[in-house]
């Protein structure tokens, strides 16, 4: 079956978003304020940088511009997130609003432009543009989570070592 570019890019999303949710139950709640130094986001941090960044690019996606006027991008920075619940509400609401925004996308949708910061995207170069974007993230959410979890951290994707029993395991079911 034909998978469309749509359906691609939502099943990407989603796996970054299982990524981070692994890395997330993982941690104390200790953990997840942590920062290496002044200059250093926390795991908090990210994590309210992308809910305020995907409210703001996929609020009304088609037709605002992504960088709306009530997003405030530099307190996205600050380390003021209060506790596990609230971190937890940021990262699901986050994640609603764009897979709800992409899920009411029609194919007829991907040859339309939309705008970020006043700049003229294609609707494909702007979900690709965000994919990127928040797979860096996550990927700092994984590399923060390993460095604190050191020998207890469990991996979200394949553990080292086990790549041969992953990859036998995966031939073994053609399809």
């Amino acid at each position: 079956m034909k998978t469309t570019y749509l359906e691609s890019a939502i099943g990407h999303f989603e796996a970054y978003k299982k990524l981070g949710e692994r890395t997330l139950e993982q941690l104390s709640d200790e953990e997840l304020f942590w920062q290496y130094n002044v200059e250093s986001n926390s795991i908090a941090s990210i994590v309210k940088h992308l809910w305020g960044n995907m409210l703001s690019r996929w609020t009304d996606f088609l037709t605002t511009d992504g960088e709306k006027p009530w997003r405030q991008r530099e307190a996205e920075f600050d380390n003021d997130t209060h506790n596990r619940e609230q971190l937890m509400t940021q990262w699901n609401d986050g994640w609603n609003c764009l897979l709800s925004s992409l899920q009411s996308l029609t194919e007829e949708d991907l040859s339309k432009s939309v705008l970020i910061r006043n700049e003229q995207h294609s609707v494909v170069d702007a979900i690709n543009r965000q994919l990127a974007h928040y797979a860096s993230h996550v990927g700092q959410l994984l590399f923060i989570g390993k460095m604190l979890r050191g020998a207890a951290w469990i991996s979200p994707s394949i553990p080292r070592g086990d790549s041969e029993k992953f990859n036998a395991e995966k031939f073994a079911n053609p399809g």
